[in-house]
């Protein structure tokens, strides 16, 4: 509870000076109302009321942090993104002059993954586009998952305009199918240079899931940096992987991604999370009971953090 109420509302020292002695006196009253204590006794009980103190302490330290790192990103963020365009093109960039697009395997993939940079950039007035590699048809559900992906990109801010659905018999919605990284490359490079994209955002060597075609996305884009078909003026960046247990502390995970090096950091509060929320419940044929813990328990509804995939020669197998 006292985890909720200091993330949702404004921190001051007093609130939390008022909440640790209320939190004191309750156990203090509660272990030494009735009773006639001995020296040791007393000791004791002073130990835990000591422990409870410094455990309250520590919890409501740690949201502070998460609450300092919320409102420091929203002014960094534009800095990360000139510095990354700065390393593209000698134009000083702001919001208006990105045109960013983001390259997932299936419907859900824009909401479940990459929500926090979708939501962030489109707030800076950037051009988001999506493409997608295949209409979701595993359960022979492709024209409705289509029409979820529509929706579910409106909530975010992307509108149908800026939206390409592939429907292509050898990209299948499927965990076993081996996605032709020619192919997939071809695409996503016609697609390039149709819109004159300055940049790519899509999945690492991992998935995030690990899901086959994530992977086989990542390889596409990777191949179209190291054989050199990808104008100088785009930067391509891939979201990272992170362990199963950063992966599931929601929220809490902030911290982590914040210390560790990344070439760019997208993250929401709580305002953005309904949104992202919002725009996951559009995919109503996926709403399984796991994707309801998924949308509560996993860091990706909260932050996106994003490493340069790097140019240059490269030893890749191409099928």
């Amino acid at each position: 509870m006292i985890l909720i109420v200091v993330f949702k509302r404004r921190v001051n020292a007093r609130y939390i000076r008022q909440t640790v002695y209320d939190v004191v006196v309750f156990y203090t009253w509660n272990h030494l109302h009735g009773r006639h204590l001995s020296l040791h006794g007393l000791f004791t009980v002073t130990v835990k009321i000591m422990s409870v103190y410094l455990v309250v302490s520590i919890v409501l330290c740690y949201m502070v942090w998460i609450k300092c790192i919320y409102y420091r990103h929203r002014r960094t963020l534009v800095k990360s993104l000139k510095h990354l365009m700065n390393g593209s093109t000698s134009k000083e960039p702001n919001g208006a002059d990105i045109r960013a697009l983001i390259v997932t395997a299936h419907p859900d993939d824009e909401c479940m993954f990459f929500a926090p940079t979708i939501i962030r950039l489109v707030e800076l007035n950037a051009s988001v586009h999506l493409l997608c590699l295949s209409e979701g048809n595993y359960y022979n559900q492709g024209a409705q998952r289509k029409q979820e992906l529509l929706n579910s990109c409106a909530v975010l801010g992307i509108p149908d305009s800026r939206i390409t659905i592939v429907d292509h018999k050898r990209l299948p919605d499927d965990p076993k199918a081996d996605w032709s990284v020619s192919l997939v490359s071809s695409m996503i490079v016609k697609h390039m240079r149709a819109q004159s994209f300055n940049m790519v955002l899509t999945f690492d060597g991992s998935g995030v899931s690990g899901h086959a075609n994530h992977i086989a996305i990542h390889k596409a884009v990777s191949h179209l940096a190291s054989s050199g078909q990808v104008p100088n003026d785009c930067c391509l960046l891939s979201l990272v992987t992170v362990g199963l247990l950063r992966k599931y502390i929601s929220f809490l995970e902030l911290p982590f991604s914040w210390l560790l090096p990344s070439c760019l950091r997208c993250i929401i509060g709580s305002q953005g999370y309904r949104q992202a929320k919002d725009a996951m419940f559009c995919h109503r044929t996926q709403l399984l009971w796991f994707r309801y813990l998924y949308i509560t328990l996993s860091r990706y509804m909260f932050v996106n953090t994003f490493q340069m995939i790097p140019r240059g020669p490269k030893n890749l197998k191409i099928y």
